[in-house]
């Protein structure tokens, strides 16, 4: 008989960006495994990014609770003519100040209160064998402390560290004492604390009393033929070569001055060589803070050689990382603690990456392990030269053959969900030895 997990978490498709997918392959492939889904999550038009195509990927047996509204974003969202796929960094900046200092520990702690009663109503109307509560936003462990009750084992799933002790600085000493509070209590309330990124997951056990773990769980990836629309048959056949060196980023451009640094370096490098102008295209795909274009606009760079190609439906994102000559690389300020879903997805294309990246970066490793090129964003000069380097091989050589590392296959969707179920039998194990048998 299968077992049924509930999962609380703030994203979830019709939403789109990075924050989607971990949790989507947990509910895809999890009913494999004998763990069926019951997801609480946000409102379908609670998020400033949406991908509708991904709802084809959410299994008709998962059982989705939205939860609308309640959250600072979701309010400005309905407050506003929404322009999706960009906005305002002046504007962002301002509300994310403002929430700093009023909305410990995020602008999404009033969903959170919402979802944690919902949830609860789920508990007390039936039987579920564990909770898993997947951040950011960190709120959402919040609103799953307390539900298990000691019958029902609660994993805590860090896609990302503490956003308020990592991503962005408290405003004072009591904000930072308070953030660090919450997080304590959510990883020693944790029957398991699963982490996204090996030096998070380090982090978390050397600060987690004993007898609870921690489980390095990686981003994974759905490999390319997955990701492609049911009505078209993937092809086997690699993308053609064309007569653009084509550099792709996917994901989304906010808060990440690294991005500045690859455009000023790029220029640099298009002045080195003239000719390459009429050959270099970049195609920057995701929601965007609109501060980049101006920057790109600034430096000639736009129109013509870079464009901002905003929100694009998951297939057509995996295409676009496929047809790259060179794929780009860089993570938001403060989180050097992380390993991006997008990487995985980056490797599993075997084209080539150049990763911004600073020295002793999880991240950086793993690109370098698949034979890429790490160059530390501080290194202006390095990142020109990088680009240089890689334009002329393309010059001279033509298109770079593929190149995917064999041990990306273990970090397939389908494989984590098994190891993360593998996990929850161990714990519904643990919950019955401690607590005796369920009533």
């Amino acid at each position: 008989m299968s077992r049924r997990l509930l999962v609380l978490c703030y994203f979830f498709p019709p939403h789109g960006g990075g924050g989607v997918p971990r949790v989507l392959g947990y509910t895809r492939y999890l009913p494999d495994h004998g763990w069926d889904c019951t997801v609480v999550c946000a409102g379908a038009e609670d998020f400033w990014i949406t991908d509708r195509s991904l709802l084809e990927r959410v299994r008709p047996e998962t059982e989705v609770v939205r939860v609308e509204g309640g959250s600072a974003l979701s309010a400005w969202l309905r407050l506003r003519p929404r322009d999706r796929g960009q906005r305002s960094p002046r504007t962002f900046g301002f509300l994310r100040g403002l929430a700093d200092w009023w909305l410990v520990p995020d602008p999404y702690v009033g969903w959170a209160r919402r979802a944690g009663a919902a949830a609860a109503r789920l508990m007390r109307e039936r039987r579920f064998d564990a909770v898993l509560s997947s951040s950011p936003p960190d709120s959402v462990h919040l609103a799953a402390l307390g539900l298990g009750r000691g019958r029902a084992p609660w994993v805590v799933d860090f896609r990302d560290p503490w956003m308020g002790l990592n991503r962005r600085t408290p405003p004072t000493a009591w904000h930072a004492r308070r953030h660090a509070a919450l997080e304590a209590r959510v990883v020693a309330g944790a029957d398991l604390v699963v982490a996204a990124a090996r030096s998070h997951a380090e982090q978390l056990e050397r600060a987690t009393p004993r007898p609870r773990r921690v489980v390095h769980l990686p981003n994974g990836f759905e490999p390319a033929a997955a990701t492609s629309a049911p009505e078209s048959a993937p092809s086997a056949e690699p993308p053609a070569a064309s007569s653009f060196f084509r550099i792709v980023y996917t994901g989304t451009l906010a808060r990440v001055p690294d991005v500045d640094t690859f455009l000023d370096a790029l220029h640099e490098m298009l002045a080195r060589r003239p000719e390459a102008r009429r050959r270099v295209r970049v195609v920057l795909a995701g929601p965007f803070e609109t501060g980049y274009r101006d920057r790109a606009i600034a430096l000639g760079l736009t129109p013509g050689i870079v464009s901002f190609e905003g929100p694009r439906p998951y297939a057509e994102t995996r295409a676009l990382q496929a047809s790259a000559d060179l794929l780009a690389l860089w993570k938001m300020a403060g989180m050097t603690a992380t390993v991006p879903g997008k990487l995985y997805e980056y490797l599993d294309t075997g084209r080539p990456v150049l990763a911004l990246l600073e020295p002793a970066d999880e991240a950086g490793e793993l690109v370098e392990r698949a034979g890429g090129v790490r160059v530390d964003p501080r290194d202006r000069t390095g990142v020109v030269d990088a680009l240089d380097r890689a334009y002329l091989a393309w010059r001279e050589h033509g298109r770079a053959p593929a190149a995917r590392p064999a041990w990306i296959e273990d970090h397939t969707r389908a494989a984590l969900a098994g190891r993360l179920a593998a996990e929850l039998d161990r714990a519904v194990a643990e919950t019955a030895v401690a607590g005796g048998p369920r009533p």
